[in-house]
């Protein structure tokens, strides 16, 4: 089964979508299986993290920023090339498995949006086998 969600971005932010996510889950009526979540975007992605402690985000984006600067020898001319390398570093989806038709999800985890060239309205999708 197929799900497409909408996302508005305001900002290079990671955003919470553990709800969509397990409300696919919770609408396929699956038992046990997988979960994608996948991201059409090339400046954005998807990932698992913590979601309990606010500062992890701003550490992850902080350390995304270290890594992949904006540099003035790009040559794209969107001049948005940081975002794209942020992008492919953190990758475009994740798969979770599902047991008795929950995530298995670690007690701290959570998936996110990771928006880096926002503000955008974004889309996203979950499949679930």
């Amino acid at each position: 089964m197929n799900f497409e969600y909408s996302l508005s971005t305001p900002r290079e932010n990671f955003y919470n979508i553990t709800p969509q996510v397990r409300e696919a889950v919770a609408k396929s009526g699956v038992t046990d299986g997988i979960a994608v979540v996948f991201c059409l975007h090339t400046t954005a992605g998807i990932t698992i993290n913590e979601n309990a402690d606010p500062d992890v985000v701003h550490d992850l984006l902080l350390g995304l920023n270290n890594a992949f600067p904006d540099r003035p020898d790009f040559q794209h001319g969107e001049g948005n090339s940081a975002a794209h390398l942020k992008a492919s570093a953190m990758g475009s989806s994740a798969t979770v498995i599902i047991q008795g038709g929950k995530l298995a999800l670690g007690t701290w985890q959570g998936l996110y949006f990771c928006e880096f060239d926002g503000p955008r309205q974004r889309k996203f999708f979950v499949k679930v086998l």
